[in-house]
């Protein structure tokens, strides 16, 4: 028995954990994926494009979608709404892509509620906080208040770590990568409890 629906992998972690350098590195390894875009009310920011790294709507327009249940999961994260729009990740699973998340620890466990059974979850996480803050300070896109509430975001989320499947420490990005294929391939072949339960009856049946 091969499971040939789509599947769902969940990537979480602190800004600055390096969660999309990580992506870039197995994209093109993984088979046939669609990475969900989040709609957010936040500013764009240089280099950033609408429609590739997030879908940028204003707090009413937002809204009207919260109202007419567009999201998967929804949250307010440093001021700002981010939300996971359901038809394109609806839309995915039917044609058996892998949908990938990046999103916090709290819409995590809104897809792992909805979704759980055919959700495979990974925490991404610099070796130390002070490496954390390094990396950030580094970027030099936020101003010192963004990173002290990004620091303090980060500790938050560490203690939420266990209710992820995997945990990958972006020590040595190459090595991380490499985790990240195989749980990546892994996730593809997960079977939702009930096609398990279908099987084992099916197996039983002697004639």
């Amino acid at each position: 028995m091969n499971h040939k629906s789509g599947a769902i992998l969940v990537l979480s972690g602190p800004s600055g954990a390096g969660k999309s350098s990580l992506l870039k590195e197995v994209i093109g390894d993984i088979g046939a994926c669609y990475f969900s875009v989040s709609t957010t009310t936040r500013q764009i920011r240089a280099g950033e494009e609408d429609g590739i790294h997030y879908h940028f709507v204003d707090v009413e327009e937002f809204k009207k979608d919260i109202e007419q249940d567009f999201f998967l999961e929804y949250a307010v994260v440093h001021g700002n709404y981010y939300g996971t729009s359901l038809r394109p990740v609806k839309e995915a699973l039917k044609d058996g892509k892998l949908v990938i998340f990046d999103i916090d620890v709290q819409g995590n466990a809104t897809i792992l509620n909805r979704l759980g059974d055919i959700t495979t979850s990974v925490f991404i996480s610099p070796p130390t906080l002070s490496e954390l803050k390094k990396r950030l300070e580094a970027r030099q896109t936020d101003s010192q208040e963004v990173i002290d509430r990004r620091i303090e975001m980060a500790k938050r989320e560490m203690q939420r770590v266990s209710e992820y499947d995997f945990l990958i420490v972006n020590d040595n990005l190459q090595e991380a990568a490499e985790v990240l294929r195989v749980i990546a391939k892994a996730a593809r072949v997960k079977i939702p409890a009930n096609e398990i339960n279908d099987f084992v009856h099916g197996w039983e049946d002697i004639h």
